[in-house]
């Protein structure tokens, strides 16, 4: 249950369309339901303004499957992170409901439109094609969770020319998610660029030595361009989370 939701409740209660029996229904599961394998914190749309995410990697399609049954009933907006193709047959299948994003491994599931409370932009840029995954990830995040969301992918140091015929685009935007792997060098080339807020993800892609994004984590926090914080190897979802609770203030 959202702000917006509990308000509607409320007023309902306030004009006798809904008894207090009935409301006090609707709230029993607040802040939490036990489902004996998981524990869903329908609380936590009201503490945070999105509700809980979940995280399909290691659990069962069966497990997905119960949290999002209870999270639909509640009408809660529904975020499946790291759910590969073999689960998302799985749970076509079970007739779940779900949107399925395949570029960003993840699934999605909204009670009515999404609305736009971001300020600005937010625009996802990565630096090479294999870090696409880690990038939609973010755009699907930071758009479910009320944004303008822009895209600008394959545009690392490599080419750097690339990034720079998109000065206007990196002008434009509110606050910037950059993701790349190997030595991670592209968030802190956009920062020294931008005077906006730089969100960096560095992405396990690269070869031996950059030790399964290892490498770029350590770049990005080393960065000597101000304004460039940093989150962990692939968490995408993180980047677009914290990019949205900036873009609101």
């Amino acid at each position: 249950m959202d702000s917006e939701l509990l308000v509607e409740l409320l007023e309902q209660v306030r004009k006798k369309r809904v008894g207090v029996a009935q409301a006090l229904a609707r709230l029993r599961h607040l802040p939490f339901e036990d489902l004996g394998f998981a524990k869903i914190d329908h609380h936590r749309a009201l503490r945070q303004g999105f509700p809980e995410v979940i995280l399909g990697q290691g659990k069962e399609v069966r497990e997905i499957a119960a949290i999002v049954r209870v999270m639909r009933r509640r009408k809660s907006s529904i975020l499946v992170t790291r759910v590969d193709a073999q689960k998302m047959a799985h749970l076509r299948r079970l007739r779940t409901g779900l949107t399925f994003h395949l570029s960003a491994r993840a699934a999605s599931w909204s009670a009515k439109p999404i609305k736009i409370v971001g300020k600005g932009a937010v625009l996802v840029v990565c630096a090479g094609t294999s870090d696409i995954p880690v990038a939609e990830e973010a755009a699907v995040t930071a758009t479910l969770m009320g944004n303008r969301v822009e895209r600008l992918f394959d545009v690392g140091v490599a080419g750097i020319h690339r990034l720079l015929e998109n000065r206007p685009r990196l002008d434009a935007a509110s606050v910037l998610i950059v993701v790349a792997g190997m030595e991670g060098a592209l968030p802190s080339v956009v920062g020294g660029l931008v005077g906006k807020p730089v969100i960096a993800v560095p992405t396990s892609i690269g070869y031996g030595a950059s030790f399964n994004g290892l490498a770029a984590l350590l770049g990005m926090l080393n960065s000597c361009a101000a304004g460039v914080t940093v989150v962990n190897i692939d968490n995408g979802f993180g980047a677009g989370f914290a990019a949205s609770l900036i873009n609101r203030v």
